[in-house]
C-alpha cells in the first residue's frame, strides 16, 4: 500500500469533503413555533458538521462561508450574520442565486479555487423553514426571524419570466417538466397507461429509501400503484403526474459540508476515513425556453456533462455504486437515465436521500442533503464512486458530481459548448403540430386545460392553451403528440399583465 501511494501521490490541493451534517425538524418533532429560522439553523448544522469532520476547531480555519439563496426569508447580510455566530471572520463571502444545481455548483467553484491556490477550507450550508412559515401564514401571522433588511428584495431571477411563455401560462415545473416526460413518451411509442406505470414502478424503491432515512420528510412506503393511482388525496396535477411523483419544497431542513484541501485536512488532522474526494464534476445548459429545446424529450446537456464529469473522474457509469440523481419531477430522471444510458430500474438505485419527492425538496438546497447523504454512504463504502445531479429552472440548468473515498489526480472540466435552440413565436394563426404537451388539472383533479408545444410549417415553435374537456380527457387515454391543431390569437391576462396568446382547437 504504501508503495502504491508513492507510485500515486496524492494532490496537496485536492478537495475532498471532511464534514457534512443534516437535519429535519419533523412537524410531530416541535410545538407550535415549529422550527427555529434559518440563521439558527445554518449555525447548528454547520458546528454539526464541523463536529462530524471529528475535528471542532476547524471552523476556525474557515477561509470561505457560502449560504445558499434562503427562501424562506431574507437578511440584511446572512454570511455576515453567520460567521459572527460562529465567532470568525473568513476572508471570502458569497450568497448564492437560486436553482437546483446551486450546492454543486458552488463545490465545484470551491474546487477550482482550491486547485488554484486561493481557498484551503470552505463551509457551505443551506436551510429552509418553509413547512413552519406556511404554519404561521395559515394562522395569520408573521414568521418570526432577526436582521431583517431595511428594504425588501427582488427575486434573484436568472433568466426573467418570459412574456410568451407567462401569456400561455407556462410557469409551474409540474407543468413544464409534464411537458418533456410526454415528448420522452411519444418518441419512445410508449403507451400512455404503460408509461406512468413505469414512472410508478422507478419511484417506489425510492419511497423505502425515504422511509429509512431519519432525515426524510415522508417516512413512508409507497407502492407503484399508490403512486400513480389518481385520488383526493393523491390528485392528479400536471398530466401525467399525480401530487406523490412531484417534489415537496414546504419543508423545514438545514444540511452543510465542509470541503477542505487535502494538505489542510492533513495539517488539521483530519481523519482519512472522513475525507470524501470531488473526482470529477461539470456543468452544462440546455435552452431556457420549454419550446426552445430542438429535442424536447432528451437532454443533451445532461449528456455532455455527465460524459464529462465521469471522464475528469477516470470512469464510466458501470464504475459508480451509488447515485443520486435530482428527482424534481420524473422527467428529471428520466433524462438523467438516458444521458447515462442507465434503466431507470437500475439495481443500484437512484437516489440515496429518497428523492425531493419523499425525501424533500428544499428550494435550492436539496443538492446539500444530497452531497450529505452521499459522503456518508462513500465512508461507509471505501473506495466506491457515487454521483450526483441537479437540475434548475425548467430543465435548463444541469450539473454532475462525483466523489470518492478514495483519491485521484483531480483537473477541471472543459466547458460545454453553448445549446442549439429551436425559433419560438409569440403567436401563429393557422395549422401547427402538437410536439409536446400536458394536461393541468384543478384543485379537485379535473383536467381543467391543456398546455401545447407546437411544432410550426416553418420550423418555428409556439405555445397554445386547448380549454376543450372532452379533448384533454382523450389527451390522457389517446397519444395526443402528432396531432394537427388550428390556433387563433387572442387577447389574455396573465401573470405579469396583459398579453397575446394561442388558442387551439384539436383538428378532426
Amino acid at each position: 500500500m504504501a508503495g502504491a501511494m508513492s507510485r500515486n501521490p496524492i494532490d496537496p490541493r485536492a478537495p475532498c469533503v471532511v464534514g457534512v451534517a443534516a437535519r429535519t425538524w419533523h412537524p410531530d418533532e416541535v410545538d407550535d413555533r415549529g422550527a427555529p429560522e434559518p440563521l439558527a439553523m445554518w449555525e447548528e448544522v454547520a458546528r454539526a458538521a464541523a463536529a462530524d469532520s471529528t475535528r471542532p476547531a476547524v471552523l476556525e480555519a474557515l477561509d470561505s462561508i457560502q449560504i445558499v439563496y434562503c427562501q424562506t426569508c431574507q437578511y440584511d447580510d446572512a454570511v455576515m450574520r453567520l460567521s459572527s455566530r460562529l465567532g470568525i471572520e473568513p476572508r471570502h463571502r458569497h450568497y448564492s442565486g437560486i436553482g437546483g444545481t446551486t450546492t454543486q455548483q458552488l463545490v465545484n467553484a470551491t474546487a477550482e479555487g482550491m486547485l488554484r491556490g486561493e481557498l484551503d477550507v470552505a463551509l457551505i450550508t443551506s436551510a429552509e423553514a418553509l413547512a413552519t412559515q406556511r404554519a404561521y401564514k395559515k394562522r395569520g401571522e408573521r414568521f418570526p426571524y432577526s436582521f431583517r433588511p431595511a428594504e425588501k428584495r427582488p427575486y434573484p431571477w436568472e433568466s426573467p419570466p418570459d412574456p410568451i411563455e407567462t401569456a400561455h401560462d407556462v410557469l409551474q415545473a409540474w407543468l413544464t417538466f409534464a411537458v418533456f416526460d410526454n415528448a420522452r413518451r411519444a418518441h419512445l411509442g410508449v403507451g400512455l397507461d404503460a408509461y406512468r406505470a413505469a414512472i410508478g414502478r422507478m419511484l417506489a424503491p425510492m419511497t423505502e429509501v425515504a422511509a429509512a432515512n431519519p432525515h426524510a420528510w415522508f417516512r413512508v412506503r409507497r407502492d407503484a400503484a399508490d403512486i400513480v393511482d389518481a385520488r383526493p388525496e393523491n390528485r392528479m396535477v400536471g398530466y401525467p403526474y399525480t401530487k406523490y411523483m412531484v417534489a415537496v419544497m414546504d419543508v423545514d431542513m438545514a444540511a452543510a459540508l465542509i470541503v477542505a484541501t487535502h494538505e489542510r485536512a492533513d495539517a488539521l488532522g483530519i481523519p482519512p476515513d472522513r475525507r470524501v474526494y470531488l473526482r470529477g464534476w461539470c456543468g452544462a445548459n440546455d435552452p431556457v425556453l420549454v419550446a426552445e429545446h430542438p429535442d424536447l424529450g432528451s437532454s443533451p446537456a445532461m449528456a455532455a456533462a455527465s460524459t464529462e464529469a465521469l471522464a475528469r473522474a477516470g470512469a464510466g457509469v458501470d464504475d459508480v455504486g451509488h447515485f443520486d440523481l435530482y428527482s424534481c419531477f420524473p422527467s428529471s430522471l428520466h433524462f438523467a437515465a438516458d444521458a447515462l444510458r442507465m434503466d431507470p430500474a437500475d439495481p443500484r438505485g437512484l437516489t440515496v436521500t429518497g428523492g425531493l419527492a419523499y425525501h424533500g425538496g428544499p428550494a435550492s438546497g436539496y443538492l446539500t442533503h444530497s452531497i450529505a447523504a452521499m459522503v456518508e454512504r462513500l465512508r461507509a463504502d471505501a473506495g466506491a464512486l457515487g454521483l450526483v445531479s441537479g437540475v434548475g429552472m425548467h430543465m435548463t440548468k444541469h450539473v454532475f458530481g462525483v466523489y470518492s473515498s478514495e483519491p485521484r489526480a483531480v483537473t477541471p472540466p472543459s466547458t460545454v459548448p453553448p445549446p442549439a435552440q429551436t425559433p419560438v413565436v409569440a403567436t401563429h394563426e393557422g395549422e401547427a403540430t402538437v410536439a409536446a404537451y400536458s394536461v393541468v388539472h384543478d384543485r379537485e383533479g379535473g383536467p381543467a386545460r391543456a398546455v401545447l408545444v407546437c411544432d410550426l410549417p416553418d420550423g418555428g415553435r409556439t405555445y397554445a392553451t386547448l380549454t376543450d374537456v372532452d379533448v384533454c380527457k382523450r389527451a390522457e387515454e389517446e397519444e395526443l403528440v402528432g396531432a394537427a391543431v388550428e390556433l387563433e390569437t387572442e387577447r389574455v391576462d396573465g401573470v405579469f399583465g396583459p398579453g397575446t396568446a394561442n388558442r387551439a382547437r384539436k383538428r378532426d
